[in-house]
Formats: C-alpha cells, structure tokens, sequence
C-alpha cells in the first residue's frame, strides 16, 4: 500500500454522472441488504417452526441461525469469485452479475415448500441451505464492487462522503423489508402469516431487481479502472497477488470491520429474538399452547426469560433504531474526510467498547431503556459503517482492489456476523436470561478492532487513482 500527497483528479466519463454513481451504489446495495434482511427476519419469526417442526424450541432457533450463518460463509468464496472478475473484466458486469445471484436466490427461497409439506422433511431444510449459500456468494461480490463505483468515480477529497453511498443501502433495505414484514403482521393472522405471508417479502425482490439492473447497465466502467486498462496492469490472477502483495492490509481490514459486524448484528438479529422471547414461563407455556404445541418438558428446562415484546412492537422499535443508522452513516462521512479515517474510528469504535457494558441497566430499564440502547446502537453503527465504503478500498491497489475489500470485508463477516447471533443466544442462555455476556461479547471485538485501528495507516490522503501496484 502506498500513499502520496500528489492528488490526482479522475476524469468522470459523462455516463457515471453524480445521481446516477449515487443511484447506481444505493440501489443495488439496496436490494442486496433487503434481500439478505428478509432472511434474517424470517429466520427469527418463522422459519424455525416451518423448517425444523420437530425439534424443541431452542433447537429450533439454533438451526434457523445455522442456516442463516451458512451464508456468511459463502461470502468470503464470492469476494474471491467476483472479486477476480471485477479485478479482472470490470466493476460493471460484475455487480450486475451479483445483483442477479442474490436476486434469484430470494426469490427461490419464496417458492420454496417447508419442511411441514409431506416429503420434504429433509429436501426443504437442504434446498433452504443451498438458496441461502447462493445469497451469501451473491453478497460477497456486491458490497466492495459498489463502494468502488462510488469511490472510484468520486472527486478528491471527497472519496469517504460518497463512499456513503453504498452504505446507506444497509439500513434503507433493513427499514423496506422489516416496514413490509411489519404490515403483514398487522394485516394477516398468524396462521396466514406461517402459511403464506412469509413468501411475499422474497418474492417481491424479483421486482427491485429490474430496477436495479436497469440502472447499473446505463453505467460504464470507472476512471481507476479504466486506467489499469490503458495502461495494462491488468492482474491476471487478482486473488494470488492480493494475498501475495497485500496480505498485511487483508488481515487489518477484516479485524477493522469485526466490532461494525457484531454490533450490527447484536442489534438485529439478536434482540430481535431477546426481545419477542417471552418475560415469564407462564407466558412462553400460553404460547405454545396457543401455537397447538405445548411445551415439552426439554424445553422447559431449556427456557430462558426474554423481553416478552410483540413481534410488531419490536419490529417498530428496530426501525426507528435503523432511522438513526442511516442519519449517522451520512454524517460519518463527512467525520472521516475532516479528521481522518483512523483517527474517527479509534474514537468510535472506543465508544462501542463501552457501550457493551450498557445491555444489563438498559435492557432492564424498560420500554425506554431498550429503546435508548437500540439507538445508541445503531447510532454508533452508522459512524463506524460509514467510513469503511472509502477505507477498505483504500487499503488495498487498483488492480486487486475489489478482490482485496471484498475479501477482507468478508471474512470480517464469518469471524464477527455468521456468529454473532449464534453465540449471543448461546452467552444469553447459558446466563439464563442475562445478557451481561453478550455485551462483554462486543466489547471484546471493539478491543480487537482498536488493535487493528492503531496497526493501519492513515489513507485519507493517498493518491487513489495512482495507487498500481
């Protein structure tokens, strides 16, 4: 990685206009994480009775988040995949390409029959595998190819403001599919909502994914890129020289985006499933005889007290949380142009240490409390998410650049996301219903994430579109 006070400016072909750069990285990335997030709702409010019937409630939730880590483990084989075409052929075709992956992947999911269907007991939960490896190889070439549509045709000295861009794709696509999995908890019964109602989400993707692919084919390819082009640098094998040339920023950028990945994922996915969980074991045994499955005894030794939220009012408050994400992606931006990327993450992801030390007195102190914790939560989440669309880019060369940010950004996703629900539910009820465990859970990634933040070097000033190796 070098780094030069020599800034040259990129020549912005007429095509990648600035609406259509900003459109082009939000609204496939926008797709993308709705896609994604349709599945990690299900996977907390349906699939675990629709896919695994006959298991005992805990086992249930597990295996729903299993499956759900599955595609994260995929990611890190579409950042290789996608990265070498987009290293190779071009940002362009590549997105479209993963736009495609993931769209039809969700689709799939939504015409998939459950494990209740007589024979497919076994073939459901399998085809459900393989769907959602789809979603995660898709998602592993989408995120680093955006940010470098957005980063690659920025103007100097603005590359962390539209590296935003794509960011912003996270909590709009969070709040579209969680808004529309509310309305049809308020519109459909909850026998309509387990037969039918799941699929609709999945199913409209088919839908925003036109959209998309008609706006990133009116796109060409970036000025970076188009300049390895010209000049020949061309990397014939971008994973082998990424990990060859660039292994040191690797490592750095997958622990720098550890603490963004488990945080996030804390505050969706896992208090999701706090949250709806029952307060009292009267209430989860009303329940469950209310769902025709009364609890058995396994489970009730299993059971742990949860929040005892409805699922509508829950899925409220994580939307007004979300609000607050998106706002503070984009004031992130701006942070991270005047004071540095480093300097700004140090003190933010300082600020997630101590906030995991926050879940017990906030989580006990009600409705307030618990709202005030998901948007801390999520505030802090837009300041560390924001600057990583220009950061993790800028470690790394032009000619391995989309290999070596999706990979590194990826890999964060399996150390921090693919398990994060998992041992945040495992931590909560081997503390039988405290979730003490789970902060100190996220305030040891933070300390992770500081050790790689003190290793890097300040990029805010490298010659972006020199930077060859």
């Amino acid at each position: 990685m070098s780094s030069t006070k020599t800034v040259s400016e990129p020549v912005i072909p007429k095509a990648n206009t600035r609406g259509r750069v900003i459109l082009a990285s939000l609204v496939g990335t926008t797709i993308e994480f709705y896609d994604f997030y349709v599945y990690a709702t299900a996977a907390v409010l349906v699939f675990p009775k629709l896919f695994f019937p006959n298991a005992d409630s805990t086992t249930q939730l597990l295996s729903s988040f299993a499956i759900f880590g599955v595609a994260f483990v995929a990611r890190p084989v579409g950042s290789v995949l996608f990265g070498h075409f987009g290293d190779k052929f071009g940002r362009k075709g590549t997105l479209v390409a993963s736009l495609l992956t993931m769209g039809i992947a969700t689709f799939l999911i939504g015409c998939l029959p459950t494990a209740i269907v007589p024979g497919w007991t076994f073939l459901a939960p399998a085809m459900l595998v393989l769907l959602r490896f789809a979603q995660g190889l898709a998602l592993g070439g989408e995120w680093s190819g955006a940010a470098l549509l957005a980063t690659e045709n920025a103007p100097a000295g603005k590359r962390a403001i539209w590296g935003t861009f794509p960011q912003m794709g996270a909590p709009i696509g969070f709040i579209i599919a969680n808004g529309l999995f509310l309305i049809l908890n308020l519109t459909l019964t909850t026998a309509q909502f387990a037969a039918w109602g799941w699929r609709i989400p999945f199913l409209l993707s088919a839908i925003m994914v036109i959209i998309g692919l008609y706006v990133r084919l009116k796109l060409v390819e970036t000025p970076a890129f188009q300049k390895v082009l010209d000049e020949g640098e061309v990397s014939k094998l971008p994973v082998g020289r990424v990990f060859r040339t660039s292994w040191q920023p690797l490592i750095l950028g997958t622990f720098i985006m550890l603490a963004t990945y488990v945080l996030f994922y804390l505050m969706t996915t896992f208090t999701l499933t706090y949250g709806t969980a029952a307060a009292t074991l009267d209430a989860a045994k009303a329940a469950a005889l209310k769902a025709g499955k009364p609890m058995s005894q396994s489970a009730i030794d299993a059971w742990v007290p949860g929040l005892g939220y409805s699922r509508n009012d829950f899925l409220l408050m994580l939307i007004v949380g979300v609000v607050f994400f998106g706002i503070f992606t984009l004031v992130a931006g701006p942070l991270a142009e005047k004071y540095g990327r480093r300097k700004s993450l140090i003190v933010i992801t300082s600020a997630i240490f101590v906030f995991g030390f926050t879940f017990v007195p906030l989580f006990s102190a009600g409705f307030i409390g618990t709202q005030g914790l998901l948007i801390i939560g999520f505030i802090l989440m837009g300041l560390t998410f924001g600057p990583m669309g220009a950061l993790l880019p800028e470690l790394f060369p032009t000619n391995v650049r989309y290999t070596g940010s999706a990979v590194s950004y990826n890999l964060s996703s399996v150390l921090g996301a693919a398990v994060a629900p998992f041992i945040a539910v495992a931590l909560w009820q081997g503390a039988h219903g405290s979730t003490f465990l789970v902060g100190v859970y996220l305030s040891a990634m933070a300390v992770l994430t500081l050790i790689a933040l003190f290793l890097m070097k300040e990029t805010k000033d490298l010659d972006y579109n020199a930077n060859v190796s």
